[in-house]
């Protein structure tokens, strides 16, 4: 049996140098000849700015890496922001009014019009200009902005300044730009497990800049994700988490970070506020049926209070939440009714 690390989730405070750092591990079979005739295959490359790993089991080899990479390379010509030929680039050209979707952008947008709703625009694709402003862009770094700055800003901050009209995505202000990294990589995962599956593999875990998704399970049994835990908490001990064709991802401060007059702010933007996020949660891991969902909630439970945040994941089928938060100058965790359902 071997471990395979997936994802170190770092995470950093004002009233601490550092911590524990946390990570996803995966428990796979060293490859090898397996029960019922079923041989394990691995495929991983870079993709999206990150990396991808795909783990499936089946009689012969089914998928070439040469078409994983195709279909990402196709997901990027689309909603890559460091693709300047990609259609999201185009879109946020300020010269540019609107653009014709690919049927991968549509089915982006549509999903985080339809999260935007259900989260009070605390989820918003617009926020870019905002990210950017506090210098978590391509450009880097740059000053505190000033409150006159943010409120420049925020009148070009809201979904509600995006119109669709069939595959048309149109914006109603001109500095109107859009990021969809806070749910496309989910999507990508998602697209990948349908390629997949479309090959006739029926048992696979795919990961990607660690948003994990499962089809069906090991000859031995399910997929299983490791989960630290705050170390005063658990005491090393990590939660086992089952895949069970179901999608696992995860958020928090700790992803991208800088120090503003002492203090670090995380690259997370209140929308409403035009200020980084201030809350008490400093990780969201999300379990729901596909990937692209649990990407874009996994944001969202980082807005919420961790009573919030539970709250929400247990009104919501199809949804469990993990969360990690910082009260009393301790590590504190919660986690969602049914998660426990999914303890390995």
């Amino acid at each position: 049996m071997v471990l395979l690390n997936i994802h170190r989730l770092l995470l950093c405070f004002s009233t601490y140098d550092y911590v524990r750092g946390y990570f996803f591990s995966i428990i796979f079979f060293a490859l090898g000849c397996c029960a019922y005739g079923q041989h394990p295959y691995a495929l991983s490359g870079k993709a999206q700015g990150t990396t991808y790993q795909i783990k499936y089991y089946s009689d012969k080899e089914k998928v070439l890496k040469s078409e994983v990479d195709s279909v990402l390379g196709v997901i990027d010509r689309s909603m890559s922001l460091y693709d300047m030929s990609s259609t999201i680039c185009q879109f946020n050209n300020p010269d540019t009014s609107q653009v014709i979707m690919d049927r991968h952008m549509k089915k982006v947008i549509d999903a985080s019009m339809k999260t935007y709703k259900e989260t009070s625009g605390y989820f918003d694709i617009t926020v870019y200009p905002l990210v950017k402003l506090w210098g978590f862009g391509a450009s880097g770094a740059r000053t505190v902005p000033s409150l006159r700055e943010v409120d420049s800003v925020k009148q070009i901050i809201g979904m509600n300044k995006l119109r669709i009209k069939g595959n048309c995505l149109m914006k109603l202000e001109r500095n109107v730009s859009i990021d969809l990294n806070g749910i496309a990589q989910g999507y990508s995962v998602d697209v990948l497990a349908e390629h997949l599956k479309s090959r006739g593999v029926k048992n696979f875990l795919v990961e990607l800049g660690g948003e994990i998704r499962s089809v069906g399970s090991k000859p031995d049994g399910p997929f299983v994700v490791e989960l630290y835990r705050p170390t005063h908490i658990a005491k090393g001990e990590m939660l086992r988490v089952k895949m069970s064709n179901n999608a696992i991802t995860s958020s928090g401060v700790y992803e991208q970070q800088r120090k503003v007059n002492g203090k670090m702010i995380s690259h997370h933007m209140n929308p409403l506020t035009g200020q980084p996020l201030q809350s008490s949660i400093v990780s969201a891991t999300v379990i729901a049926k596909t990937a692209m969902e649990a990407d874009a909630l996994d944001n969202y439970f980082m807005s919420l209070t961790p009573k919030e945040a539970i709250r929400f994941a247990n009104k919501r089928k199809g949804i469990e939440v993990y969360i990690v938060y910082f009260e009393d100058n301790t590590f504190k965790e919660l986690q969602s009714s049914g998660f426990n359902s999914y303890i390995y």
